[in-house]
């Protein structure tokens, strides 16, 4: 899929992206997914999907987006993982700006603590 789908800077304009599946919940719904990013981000996906390469406003790629799929504005380094590209250099890493307002809570653009300290799994068959 990621080489129909290349996770790289510049690949595509804001907003382009792979699939993005529904998800079946066995804990939680789209609600409580939605709580778990910044009241700054929450306008701009939508949950209940797992999308692959979304593109964000800098054209950076990021490869997964865990519950939510991307919608509007596309500042897809607050909610989405994996990326390649261009980042701010405080940006780095697999989870460039979840903790963007550097307070580990849900405030601003910063994810919740719950999704900042939680782990990610991948399950497919």
């Amino acid at each position: 899929m990621f080489s129909q789908y290349p996770v790289r800077y510049n690949v595509g304009s804001p907003g382009n992206r792979g699939p993005a599946i529904p998800i079946v919940y066995d804990h939680g719904d789209k609600e409580s997914t939605k709580m778990l990013y910044g009241p700054k981000s929450r306008g701009e996906f939508e949950p209940g999907f797992i999308t692959f390469r979304a593109i964000n406003n800098d054209r950076a790629a990021m490869a997964i987006c865990s519950g939510v799929k991307p919608v509007r504005v596309y500042n897809t380094e607050h909610y989405c993982i994996g990326g390649g590209g261009y980042f701010y250099p405080d940006q780095c890493g697999d989870f460039p700006s979840f903790d963007y307002d550097r307070l580990g809570l849900e405030q601003g653009w910063s994810a919740s603590k719950e999704m900042t300290e939680s782990a990610v799994l991948l399950f497919y068959r």
